[in-house]
C-alpha cells in the first residue's frame, strides 16, 4: 500500500518553526498608538507563514504590554492568531512578565482544538505539545514567566529565590520528561540570559521596562543545555547565544534606542537529528526611526531633512537658548516628532565656588549679566538688555 511506503530521510521535509516574541500589543510609542503599525507587521508574519511554509509559530512571552489589555488589543491578538491558523500553521504561545497568565490563558483548551496552544500554567511547564512531521514527533515545552515569589509555594521542597533557580528547576523537569520520549525538543522561555550583553552592545538600554520587584536576574546559558532549540523572549533585539539558543526580539520598534536593530524572526528547521539551521527573516518597518541634531532653524529649513518628514523623529536642539514652542514648530514639518531634547553646543563651565565668592566685588549689572549667561548657557545680556538692567538697578538704589 502507498501509505506503507516510508520516504528516505533525504526526501523528508524538516519541521519549520518561526520564532517570535515580545509583541507587546498595546504599548505606545511616546504617547502614540502602535496598534495600526503592529497590525501591519503581524499581517506580514502571516505572509511569511504562507511563503515559507511554516509549520509552527512560536511567541515567547510578552504578548501584551499590560496585564489588563484593552478590548481592542485582545481583538488584535485574536485576529492575528486566527490569520496564522488559517494560513496553515500551528501556534505556541507563552506568557511573559508583562502578561497576565490567567487572562492570556483564558479558553486555552478551546483554542487548542484549532492548533493554537497557550502555555500559561506554571505546573504544566514540563508537559509538552506534541506535533508530528515526516521525521517523527517534536515536543514543544512552553515555560510561562515564573516569578519566584509567586510560584515557590508550589514546590516548597526546592529553593526558588531567583530566576536562575526557577529556570534551572523548570529545565531539569523538561529534560527529565524529554528523556522518556523519542522526540526532538523545543522550549520557549521569557528571561534575561547570560551572554546577551556581550552579543550586542546596549542590548537592553531603553527596551524593557522593569515591572517586577527586583527585576529579572540573569539565567546562565548552561541552564538551557540538552534541547534542540531554545526560543527566548524578553530582549527586544535579536541575539544568538548559541546555535540553538536565540532571541528573536520584538516585531516592532518601541524605542528610539532600537532604531539600529532589525525587526524580524528566526526561521528554524528541525530535521531528524534536531536543529538543521536557523535563518533570520526580516519584517517591514511601518515608520522609520530617525534622530536629528541641529539648531531649530536648521531642522525646520534644511532641505536635506525632507526625506525624514514622515519618520518618527527624535530631535536634539543645539541652540544656545531653548527655543520657544519648539515641539509644536517641529511637528509642523515632522508630524511624527515624538521626542525632543535640548543640548546646547556650548555648555558653561561649572565651578565649586560659593555664590558669595562668585559675586564678590561685582556691580549689580555684572551680577545680572552673569546670571543671564548661566541660565542661557553662556549667552549674556545684549546691549538693549544692559541698558534696561542699568535703569532698573539705578531706580532701586
Amino acid at each position: 500500500h502507498a501509505s506503507d511506503i516510508v520516504a528516505p530521510a533525504r526526501y523528508r521535509c524538516p519541521m519549520r518553526l518561526l520564532h517570535t516574541s515580545d509583541w507587546h500589543i498595546g504599548r505606545t510609542f511616546h504617547g502614540y498608538s502602535t496598534a495600526a503599525h503592529l497590525r501591519t507587521v503581524l499581517g506580514s508574519l502571516v505572509d511569511i507563514v504562507k511563503e515559507q511554509r511554516v509549520d509552527v509559530v512560536l511567541i515567547a512571552g510578552d504578548v501584551f504590554d499590560s496585564a489588563t489589555p484593552a478590548a481592542e488589543y485582545v481583538d488584535l491578538l485574536d485576529e492575528a492568531l486566527h490569520a496564522i491558523s488559517e494560513a496553515g500553521a500551528k501556534v505556541v504561545v507563552t506568557s511573559g512578565n508583562h502578561d497576565s497568565a490567567a487572562r492570556l490563558g483564558f479558553m486555552a483548551r478551546s483554542v487548542a482544538k484549532n492548533g493554537i496552544f497557550i502555555a500559561t500554567r506554571p505546573e504544566a511547564h514540563a508537559t509538552p505539545i506534541l506535533i508530528s512531521d515526516d521525521h517523527g514527533e517534536v515536543a514543544i515545552y512552553g515555560i510561562p514567566f515564573l516569578e519566584p515569589s509567586l510560584v515557590r509555594h508550589r514546590w516548597p521542597e526546592t529553593e526558588l529565590r531567583n530566576q536562575a533557580q526557577v529556570m534551572r528547576f523548570a529545565m531539569d523537569n523538561i529534560r527529565a520528561d524529554a528523556a522518556t520520549r523519542d522526540a526532538r525538543t523545543v522550549v520557549l522561555a521569557h528571561c534575561f540570559a547570560a551572554g546577551v550583553a556581550e552579543q550586542q552592545e546596549d542590548q537592553t538600554v531603553g527596551l524593557e521596562r522593569d515591572i517586577t520587584a527586583g527585576g529579572l536576574d540573569v539565567v546562565p546559558l548552561a541552564v538551557f543545555a540538552g534541547v534542540d532549540y531554545m526560543a527566548l523572549g524578553h530582549i527586544h533585539g535579536r541575539a544568538t547565544l548559541a546555535p540553538g539558543v536565540r532571541y528573536s526580539g520584538a516585531p516592532l520598534h518601541y524605542s528610539f534606542s532600537e532604531a539600529h536593530k532589525e525587526r524580524g524572526g528566526w526561521i528554524v528547521d528541525l530535521d531528524a537529528a534536531g536543529l538543521e539551521k536557523a535563518e533570520w527573516i526580516s519584517l517591514p518597518v511601518p515608520r522609520r526611526l530617525t534622530r536629528l541634531t541641529g539648531t531649530i532653524d536648521d531642522l525646520l529649513e534644511n532641505p536635506s531633512h525632507t526625506e525624514f518628514e514622515q519618520d518618527w523623529v527624535d530631535a536634539t536642539l543645539t541652540d544656545q537658548v531653548r527655543p520657544l514652542d519648539a515641539m509644536r514648530r517641529l511637528q509642523e514639518r515632522f508630524p511624527y516628532c515624538a521626542h525632543l531634547q535640548h543640548r546646547p553646543d556650548v555648555v558653561i563651565e561649572r565651578t565649586s565656588a560659593s555664590y558669595a565668592e562668585r559675586i564678590a566685588g561685582k556691580t549689580d549689572l555684572e551680577v545680572v549679566d552673569e546670571f543671564l549667561g548661566h541660565v542661557r548657557n553662556g549667552v549674556t545680556a545684549t546691549d538693549a538688555e544692559r541698558t534696561l538692567i542699568a535703569d532698573v538697578t539705578a531706580a532701586s538704589a
